[in-house]
C-alpha cells in the first residue's frame, strides 16, 4: 500500500449494490482510501409487483410497516406524499431508516439493541401486538423470525416481495484481475447472500487471495458464514456505514 491519508492507500473492495455503493466509496476516497466497487447482488424490480402496488394502496389499513433493508425502503414506499403519517414505520439499522428518510418517510424506529430482526423484537412496539396488521417489505424470502414471532404474538403479517436479488452476470475478470495484482487489500461484505454470490463466480485462485485478505462485515452472521467458506479473517464491525469506516480506520490508519 501506498499514498496518504488515514486509510494510507489501502484498496477496499465494496460489494454493495450499485445504488448503496458510493456513500461508502467517497468516504473512503476521503479518507485516503482506494475504494474498489463491485456489487454482489443486482437488485431487480419484482417479477409480478400485484402484492406490492395492493400494500402500496392500501398502507392506511396497517398498524405497522417494516422494511428489511435500504433496498426494501427504496423499492416498498412507492409515493410518499401518500405515506399515511400515523403509519409507523421500522428499520433494523440506520442504513435502512436513511433510505426511508430519503424517499420521504420519517417516522421511523431502529433497535437501540442489535441491528437485526432480533433488535427489532425488542422494540415496544412490538411486545403487545395482538390484532396488529403488519406489513413487511422484502426482497423475496430471507428470514422468517420477525414475521413468525411477531405472528406468535397475536399480529396479522402481510409480507410483499419489493424487490428481487439476482447474481451478478458479468465484471469478475476485474475483480480477480484486482485480487491478483494485490489491489485489494481488505473487503466490506454486508449480506450472506452476497458473500456466497462472489464465492459463486470467482475462480480457484482468486478464492484463495479473496480468502486471505480481511473481511469487515457489520453482523456476526456474515462473519460465521465467511469463516465457512474459509475466509481466515472477519471482523465484526458496529452498524452501517460508520461502523465499517471506522473499523477500517482501527485496522489500516496511521496514528493521528
Amino acid at each position: 500500500m501506498n499514498g496518504g491519508g488515514k486509510l494510507r492507500g489501502a484498496g477496499i473492495l465494496i460489494t454493495r449494490p450499485a445504488r448503496q455503493a458510493a456513500g461508502l466509496a467517497r468516504a473512503i476516497a476521503a479518507l485516503g482510501g482506494r475504494p474498489f466497487i463491485f456489487p454482489a447482488m443486482v437488485i431487480l424490480p419484482p417479477d409480478d409487483r400485484r402484492a406490492l402496488n395492493k400494500a402500496q394502496r392500501e398502507l392506511s389499513s396497517y398498524d405497522y410497516a417494516v422494511f428489511v433493508s435500504a433496498n426494501a425502503a427504496e423499492y416498498g414506499v412507492g409515493d410518499a406524499a401518500a405515506w399515511p403519517q400515523e403509519l409507523i414505520a421500522f428499520a433494523p439499522g440506520p442504513g435502512t431508516a436513511a433510505a426511508l428518510a430519503a424517499v420521504g418517510v420519517t417516522n421511523v424506529r431502529v433497535p437501540a439493541t442489535s441491528m437485526d430482526s432480533e433488535g427489532m423484537l425488542a422494540l415496544p412496539e412490538f411486545q403487545k401486538v395482538s390484532g396488529k396488521r403488519v406489513v413487511i417489505f422484502r426482497g423475496g424470502g430471507g428470514r422468517e423470525l420477525l414475521g413468525e414471532t411477531l405472528a406468535s404474538r397475536g399480529a396479522s403479517i402481510d409480507y410483499v416481495d419489493c424487490y428481487r436479488r439476482a447474481r451478478p452476470e458479468s465484471g469478475a475478470a476485474g475483480l480477480e484481475e484486482a485480487l491478483r495484482e494485490g489491489r485489494i487489500d481488505a473487503v466490506t461484505l454486508t449480506s450472506s447472500e452476497g458473500l456466497d454470490n462472489l464465492w459463486h463466480i470467482l475462480g480457484t485462485e482468486a478464492r484463495k487471495r479473496f480468502a486471505a485478505i480481511p473481511a469487515f462485515v457489520p453482523h456476526a452472521r456474515i462473519a460465521q458464514r465467511a469463516r465457512e467458506l474459509g475466509v481466515s479473517r472477519p471482523i465484526v464491525t458496529a452498524p452501517a456505514d460508520a461502523g465499517l469506516i471506522a473499523a477500517l480506520l482501527e485496522y489500516f490508519g496511521s496514528p493521528g
